[in-house]
């Protein structure tokens, strides 16, 4: 049973949100105790914050308590970032959620951390602008979400993740000090850069309630294309292929035998007998130029194994072929009871060779792993599926994970790619970043957080 917060805050907390927006009762807060990782610890209290002060004043109240604070949007993430592990307070974002400027002449949107991706894109798209982040969970995941585990989606492996379209924060750091980073200008060298440290570091260094975005012009043509493959060889060889030549795709997307058996069984597109792989193939760019774009990503694809190249016949067959891709990942934990979902990232040239390597541990650890994801980036998807009651399955699963991370580090990768670390991964950073940088970190998070309250528990392994 957890504990109750000492009188003294439970008043400090009232008199910063009044007792509407500060919660205690068991019922109410165990819905912010979870996400979408599944995992659930219960919070001692949940505050609902509507301004940059009183995210400040609660951080504060919280650092001279000595109470764990963890920062909360919509609850999307599939690491635990967002789950109380240490108890303590849940402050929640979601009512900071304003637009609060556009200026399309200098292509940024400034809003607060609790609006939605999805109403982001809506207001920047009135004036021909988008903001490049595009996550499955766009229509329902808040942009201080997106940054704080630097969220990326289909249309990185052209525009970029979070990282690269910020121009500048507001957050409150750990000892409730306002930090504002960054600049309205494309340019700026300024000081150190710690908007891209923010970005990223899942609540652990400071909570961000302000962002200014950089918003980029809307295409105004989008083709896409369906190249359907023999096995995962011939697809992630012609990955390289597309990469290795000047025309960037707008979006680039993998998936194994397994995944496209399940995306059939989804929508049935059509796709030819035999299909062991297929990429979903995206270009986009100006009316005078879309056909060239398309040529030479066509020609790319060409290869040993290719069984068909398709070309989308309009808008609406092109939202089928997404709408197939987007509904994996709720198909997969239907197919399996236990799923592990681990986002990994290989440089493109090596994507053949993790491929391959994820196909010899599935079979010598009787492991079903069902692999898709942005193949552009070199990041994918890698799904193990279990059956928690089959105990050799349970046995080996964790076995297969630990090769499967040495598998991806072996070829110069990441063992996250755009999902973050939290509890999930966070014992395994040690194997890829080294004593000293780590050590490094560590010194970082005392500073921006001398008291530890920030979300702990989370990102970095423990000394």
């Amino acid at each position: 049973m957890t504990e109750p917060l000492p009188a003294t805050v439970l008043a400090e907390g009232r008199a910063i949100f009044g007792s509407d927006r500060f919660l205690i009762d068991p019922a109410d807060c165990l819905a912010y105790g979870y996400d979408n990782s599944r995992r659930v610890a219960l919070p001692q209290a949940v505050a609902f914050a509507t301004t940059h002060e009183e995210v400040a004043a609660v951080v504060a109240l919280c650092a001279a308590h000595g109470i764990a604070l963890t920062a909360r949007g919509r609850g999307t993430n599939t690491t635990g970032a967002s789950v109380p592990v240490a108890g303590g307070i849940v402050l929640t974002l979601e009512r900071m959620n304003r637009i609060l400027r556009v200026s399309p002449g200098d292509r940024f949107i400034e809003c607060e951390a609790g609006a939605l991706n999805g109403d982001v894109q809506k207001a920047a798209a009135a004036h021909g602008l988008f903001w490049a982040p595009d996550p499955t969970s766009a229509g329902y995941s808040s942009v201080g979400g997106n940054l704080a585990c630097s969220a990326g989606g289909p249309r990185a492996v052209k525009y970029g993740t979070a990282r690269d379209n910020v121009l500048g924060l507001t957050a409150v750091a750990g000892d409730g000090s306002t930090l504002h980073t960054g600049c309205y200008t494309t340019k700026g060298v300024v000081g150190y850069d710690l908007t891209r440290l923010l970005i990223g570091s899942e609540g652990t260094l400071g909570i961000i309630t302000r962002a200014t975005l950089k918003l980029l012009p809307l295409p105004a043509c989008t083709r896409t294309l369906r190249a359907c493959y023999r096995d995962v060889t011939a697809a992630a060889e012609a990955v390289a292929r597309i990469m290795g030549q000047a025309q960037l795709p707008s979006a680039l997307e993998f998936m194994d035998g397994d995944a496209v058996q399940l995306a059939q069984q989804y929508q049935d597109t059509g796709i030819p007998q035999g299909t062991g792989a297929l990429l979903l193939i995206e270009a986009d760019g100006a009316a005078s130029s879309i056909d060239v774009a398309v040529a030479a990503l066509s020609e790319a694809a060409q290869g040993a194994g290719l069984l068909e190249l398709r070309a989308a016949s309009g808008p609406g067959e092109a939202e089928a072929l997404w709408a197939s891709r987007k509904a994996l990942s709720p198909a997969l934990r239907k197919l399996a009871p236990k799923k592990i979902n681990e986002d990994v990232a290989v440089p493109v040239t090596r994507l053949p060779a993790l491929i391959g390597g994820l196909g010899e541990l599935s079979r010598r650890h009787g492991i079903r792993i069902v692999n898709f994801g942005h193949a552009g980036n070199g990041n994918i998807h890698v799904n193990l599926l279990a059956d928690p009651s089959d105990e050799t399955q349970m046995k080996s699963i964790e076995a297969c994970l630990h090769e499967v991370f040495r598998l991806v580090l072996s070829l110069e990768g990441t063992i996250s790619g755009e999902h973050g670390v939290g509890i999930e991964k966070r014992d395994y950073v040690g194997w890829e970043i080294d004593a000293g940088t780590l050590d490094m970190m560590r010194r970082l998070k005392g500073l921006f957080d001398p008291r530890g309250i920030l979300n702990p528990g989370k990102t970095l392994p423990p000394a």
